[in-house]
């Protein structure tokens, strides 16, 4: 019964003070409010500058330390949050050890939600977010999340979309937007109805002309961005508008440091290496800092045993091997093997080409066409024509003379089986192609269309591919435009996917979308 005891004064002046507390509070939280609770903000002071510049030249210890001191000092500053994500995406993108994208993958909702916590009225608001999703994008596809990949890449894009919308006047927006506009460009025509729905638009040539023209910005921003920027735009230029002389012009008038900047040398060699440039993809390897401080990349074996490999050079080995001992994704490993297995069998060790051939059943994925490639050729017990293939690794290098040397011991009458003749055919066209004997390599192209266009191998396709590149080069759209459409009529072959992107966006850039 003492519950229902009847209140007394006391306890009236209680209940009193209690509701007048309830009416005050939250006056006192608006009047006070640096100090009850954070008011966080995007500050990209001087030291979160020298951090974001480090992270992009691969000294990420040295840029983690600093993000850490500044936690510290300024804890409402969210800079730091976002630039932790730097490190997770070279970590996990280079790197691909599955352990640490299962430790790290849900730091992408804690970092949206960092971010989130930042005035909407700040263009860093969204943009920070989009950045934040994009690198994820691209994690996600290296372990093989596609749907998730596709999903972050969206939003990503709708993020861009919506900052450039309210913030004209911020340069930052125009290079991710530039970058994720040419991607969007290249998706084929006949799901193009798909990405509008999702609310998606885009046009190789119209991202290309922002980020170019974001490159050509002289405020604090862009040049604070430039280096990544720069990144984008030569990758994009290189694969998807085949601009690749002007490529390497601009590395070489735009003085980028190749030596001390581990990701842009790192972006050179590839480049150089799929260019047939190996002398010069050398040349950076050597010069390149070996400082400690930098993120220890595995890639660098792997260039390295490809470009002494391209030579025909048995010291590849030792690189490639020490490749598939420190990296721990499984993209490349199958091409990887198939590299070792060809080294050996070229120098006549047929007992270890063998074993590295088994070693292409045993590992890594079929994520890429090349790791395709190499598992197919396992399966078929079969090798290839040695002076083939020592033709294909030395055009491959850039040593082209070499190459056609290798090729003029043989007539195609002298291979037996029909896919040999059709490479044959095909290894001629490249190397006439490359040393500018267009002639001649359209002649070899057309004679590897007529041969192969029903085989398995990618030959036919990428003759078809080559030839359209060459009418674009010499103006002539009409036969330009109808040797893309012919390599992307070519079914079921190797690199499918790869050539038919190619040829699409060659197509894109006939009829300049």
């Amino acid at each position: 019964m003492a519950l229902l005891r009847r209140p007394t004064i006391v306890d009236c002046r209680i209940l009193q003070k209690m509701r007048f507390m309830t009416v005050l509070l939250p006056v006192w939280l608006i009047a006070c409010p640096g100090e009850c609770r954070t008011v966080y903000g995007f500050d990209l002071n001087a030291r979160c500058q020298r951090a974001y510049a480090a992270l992009n030249h691969l000294r990420l210890q040295e840029g983690e330390q600093l993000l850490e001191a500044e936690k510290r000092e300024n804890p409402s500053n969210l800079f730091p949050y976002f630039l932790d994500n730097y490190v997770d995406f070279f970590e996990l993108f280079f790197g691909e050890d599955p352990e640490e994208y299962d430790q790290r993958k849900d730091n992408l909702d804690k970092r949206l939600e960092w971010m989130r916590r930042g005035p909407s009225s700040s263009p860093f608001y969204l943009f920070t977010q989009s950045i934040i999703r994009f690198q994820w994008a691209a994690v996600d596809i290296k372990f093989e999340a596609h749907w998730q990949a596709g999903w972050e890449f969206r939003q990503a894009f709708l993020e861009t979309k919506q900052n450039q919308e309210h913030f004209p006047k911020f340069s930052p927006s125009a290079m991710l937007g530039g970058a994720l506009e040419v991607s969007v460009g290249t998706i084929p025509e006949g799901y193009r109805w798909l990405a509008s729905l999702m609310g998606m638009r885009g046009s190789i040539h119209h991202g290309m002309h922002r980020l170019e023209a974001f490159l050509g910005q002289a405020d604090s921003l862009a040049q604070l961005f430039r280096d990544e920027a720069s990144f984008y735009f030569l990758y994009l230029q290189f694969h998807i508008e085949n601009r690749r002389k002007e490529v390497f012009r601009y590395i070489q008038d735009n003085h980028l440091d190749l030596v001390n900047n581990e990701l842009l040398a790192y972006l050179a060699v590839n480049l150089g290496v799929n260019d047939e440039q190996c002398a010069y993809a050398r040349d950076i390897c050597l010069k390149r800092s070996q400082s400690a401080a930098f993120y220890n990349l595995p890639q660098w074996d792997l260039e390295m045993g490809t470009i002494e490999l391209d030579h025909l050079d048995p010291d590849g080995a030792v690189y490639l091997y020490r490749f598939t001992r420190q990296f721990k994704g499984k993209f490349y490993l199958k091409e990887v093997f198939q590299k070792l297995s060809w080294l050996y069998y070229l120098t006549g060790d047929q007992a270890r080409a063998e074993s590295f051939r088994r070693r292409i059943l045993e590992s890594g994925s079929t994520a890429t066409e090349s790791d395709k490639d190499a598992l197919q050729e396992a399966r078929s017990g079969q090798w290839p024509d040695k002076t083939l293939l020592r033709a294909r690794l030395l055009n491959d290098g850039g040593y082209l003379q070499e190459a056609l040397a290798q090729l003029q011991t043989k007539k195609m009458g002298d291979f037996t089986r029909p896919e040999e003749r059709t490479e044959y055919a095909y290894r001629l066209g490249r190397i006439y192609d490359d040393l500018g004997r267009k002639v001649d390599a359209l002649s070899a192209y057309l004679t590897t269309i007529k041969l192969g266009d029903r085989q398995k191998q990618y030959f036919a396709a990428r003759a078809a591919l080559q030839m359209g590149c060459i009418y674009e080069e010499r103006k002539d759209t009409i036969m330009a435009l109808s040797y893309f459409r012919k390599c992307l009529s070519l079914k079921d072959h190797e690199y499918k996917n790869s050539l038919d992107q190619k040829a699409k966006a060659g197509i894109a850039r006939c009829v300049g979308d």
